[in-house]
């Protein structure tokens, strides 16, 4: 009796040929934008120390109490797979000294990462993000840069039915009065909370503003807004965003019930939201974290940060762009084992010279090939059997025009590789 298959761990997904594609496509895109403007690529380990995530996320976040994949190793430390990427980013920052020559630095980092969650349509316990992050700027410019770099990114996309939700969170100095009024606001409003919301109140108060619950989020439409509570600095940053986010033309919301699921955020947070997939949700979000590198035992140092949800990115994509397997240039249709040695030595030559050429191992008929051929979406068809090697010719058939020539043996390669490099050939 045969054994069951195994089948993906739940919460997991293969991203198969088709959709690698169009993923390839997202991240290039992204990569040449991000480096235009001065960011530079930062690889960084997918598994860390929990304290870090502790420290940097929040004890109270949902991430940290239910999400994390934490487990011990063999000396008895807590590990942890990275939830998100702007602590270990900070992290490396950090411990390589990257601010001693000089504290303005941008990265951008593309990879998966893992948290628990329920899984849904579009939502996994591993899916992928793109990061960027800008470290040493204070100034409001950094803001709107990340801003105006996912607004452009979302267009080159073809994903055009986005707005940027954005609000300020404040600072230390500002952050504690609004907290009173949110705490004595929710305490008059306990009933209507749900059982999380109902333990966050007292211990962090603006979690309750994250929460997802129908009921919570219905409460908290009548909460206090931040924004009456800024200090002078705070209140002037937030102007120059706005001011300069209308003066690129990029739209946008103030939303005072936008915090982010993270403790380390300050100043402006923002997401970008989309209705593309129906009913309106988040694709990308971030926010400034001027107080976490110090937090986490560097100089303190300001920066901002955000992350896209590649995932439901390249779903929003692909309704625009239909996922497809990149066709080969050329079939070559072999037959008997003479014709197979040579072809084989011409699909090498001509995959360094960048053009693909596929082939059967096999010993198939030439029906069976050219059906193969159709398959893979291959135009062009070479066949070489006995008979074109006895007269030093082979046969070059266009699929779809339904028509053909003769190319001699000799020089093939660079034949073919003149023929499919002119313009128009692929």
């Amino acid at each position: 009796m045969s054994r069951p298959s195994i089948q993906l761990i739940r919460g997991f997904k293969d991203i198969l040929p088709g959709e690698t594609e169009l993923w390839q496509h997202i991240e290039r895109t992204a990569v040449a934008l991000f480096e235009d403007f001065g960011y530079r690529e930062i690889r960084i380990p997918i598994i860390e120390k929990t304290e870090l995530f502790a420290r940097s996320i929040g004890e109270d976040t949902d991430i940290v109490e239910k999400e994390m994949y934490t487990f011990g190793d063999r000396k008895g430390d807590l590990l942890t797979l990275r939830p998100e990427a702007t602590a270990s980013i900070c992290r490396s920052y950090i411990q390589h000294k990257m601010y001693a020559q000089d504290p303005v630095r941008k990265f951008y980092t593309i990879g998966p990462m893992f948290r628990r969650e329920r899984p849904q349509k579009g939502r996994y316990r591993q899916f992928y993000q793109i990061d960027a992050e800008i470290f040493g700027v204070e100034a409001p410019y950094a803001d709107v840069e990340l801003i105006f770099l996912l607004r452009t990114l979302f267009e080159r996309l073809k994903v055009t039915d986005t707005t940027a939700h954005i609000n300020s969170l404040g600072c230390p100095a500002c952050r504690p009065r609004f907290k009173d009024a949110l705490a004595d606001m929710l305490t008059a409003a306990a009933a209507s909370l749900c059982s999380d919301c109902m333990r966050r109140k007292d211990r962090n108060p603006l979690r309750v503003l994250d929460c997802k619950a129908p009921g919570c989020r219905e409460t908290m439409r009548s909460a206090p807004s931040i924004l009456d509570y800024l200090c002078d600095a705070c209140r002037s940053h937030f102007s120059t965003v706005t001011d300069m986010l209308t003066q690129l033309r990029v739209p946008f919301k103030v939303d005072k019930q936008l915090v982010r699921g993270l403790d380390y955020y300050t100043r402006t947070a923002f997401e970008i939201q989309t209705g593309a997939l129906g009913a309106q949700s988040a694709v990308a979000g971030g926010g400034r974290y001027d107080g976490l590198v110090g937090s986490l035992g560097g100089p303190e140092t300001p920066a901002i940060g955000f992350a896209i949800g590649l995932d439901r990115l390249a779903e929003i994509v692909s309704l625009n762009n239909p996922a497809a397997v990149r066709k080969p240039d050329l079939f070559i249709a072999a037959l008997g084992e003479p014709a197979r040695k040579l072809a084989y030595g011409w699909s090498t030559a001509l995959g360094l010279a960048g053009i693909s050429a596929s082939m059967d191992f096999g010993d198939k008929s030439l029906k069976a090939q050219l059906k193969q051929a159709n398959r893979l979406g291959a135009d062009q068809v070479l066949i070489i059997g006995q008979s074109e090697l006895d007269a030093g010719a082979v046969v070059l058939r266009d699929m779809a025009a339904q028509t053909q020539r003769e190319i001699p043996v000799k020089a093939i390669v660079a034949a073919l590789i003149e023929t499919f490099c002119k313009p128009g050939a692929r």
